[in-house]
């Protein structure tokens, strides 16, 4: 990592390439999800699901901006964040705190961990955070506030890097399930826990991709090979909805696999 920090020259490709629109254009992707009858969720319920920020080298400053612009400007209910918060040194991630500290969704802001943090330093990761008021979910989960405390948000550690425990995680959540994990090979550590709606990054959707989107190279990990990029019905479970990440990996660049904040509104 150190390598990689000294070999960006710690910022300065990402900023020209940014400048050359090399990082893409953050949109915003929409998502309609009806639970089943008799449930009890009480109005409907906005998230907004963003991940793969990697603060640090490969990612200019001035897309989290344009990121905390969106949120501002639109705000969730909830904000769910999917990890990988920095790349090469936890040090980056004070840049992306002050936008989050910004955002104040009326039900709170939850998040977990991925590989890149967990490479880094994830105490302090998650120290900081908590001081942007963050809730952080390593293996269990955390209800919301009332008269949304029907939906329980359940998260688990990475599922590689980390020490992922689904029971754990699920362990007397309530009967709406909210699914987060950094990385779409968590589905294969369910066992028997079911979700009503889950979230993944890690993918990057590919970073670099042929114009229908088909990745140049894969993420590590079988199902992120499968799911790279969208919306997945999952059998017994709600759909999985995999996003392509807001910053940039290794390489200051992004072809075909724009950055993505995902809205989604679960109905009654």
């Amino acid at each position: 990592m150190a390598a990689l920090d000294s070999l960006l020259l710690r910022g300065f490709f990402a900023k020209w390439s940014y400048r050359c629109g090399l990082h893409g254009k953050l949109g915003v992707t929409t998502h309609e999800v009806h639970l089943a009858k008799g449930n009890p969720l009480p109005a409907p319920l906005v998230l907004a699901f963003a991940s793969d920020f990697h603060a640090g080298p490969a990612t200019h400053p001035d897309v989290f901006a344009s990121l905390v612009d969106h949120l501002m400007g639109q705000p969730p209910d909830v904000l769910l964040l999917g990890g990988d918060y920095v790349s090469c040194d936890a040090q980056y991630l004070d840049v992306l705190c002050d936008g989050l500290s910004r955002c104040k969704p009326l039900l709170g802001k939850y998040a977990v961990l991925g590989n890149h943090d967990l490479w880094t330093d994830a105490e302090r990761i998650t120290g900081l955070l908590a001081t942007a008021g963050v809730a952080v979910l390593v293996n269990r989960n955390l209800s919301l506030p009332f008269p949304f405390d029907c939906v329980s948000i359940c998260g688990i550690d990475d599922p590689w890097t980390g020490s992922a425990d689904a029971g754990k995680a699920f362990e007397d959540a309530r009967p709406i399930r909210i699914f987060l994990t950094h990385s779409p090979d968590g589905l294969l550590l369910l066992d028997k826990e079911r979700f009503d709606l889950g979230f993944a990054g890690h993918t990057h959707g590919g970073q670099i991709a042929l114009r229908d989107g088909t990745p140049i190279l894969s993420a590590g990990g079988p199902l992120s090979r499968i799911y790279t990029r969208g919306r997945f019905e999952i059998a017994g479970n709600g759909p999985l909805i995999v996003s392509r990440g807001i910053g940039c990996s290794h390489v200051p660049i992004r072809i075909n696999s724009d950055p993505e904040l995902v809205m989604c509104t679960l109905h009654p």
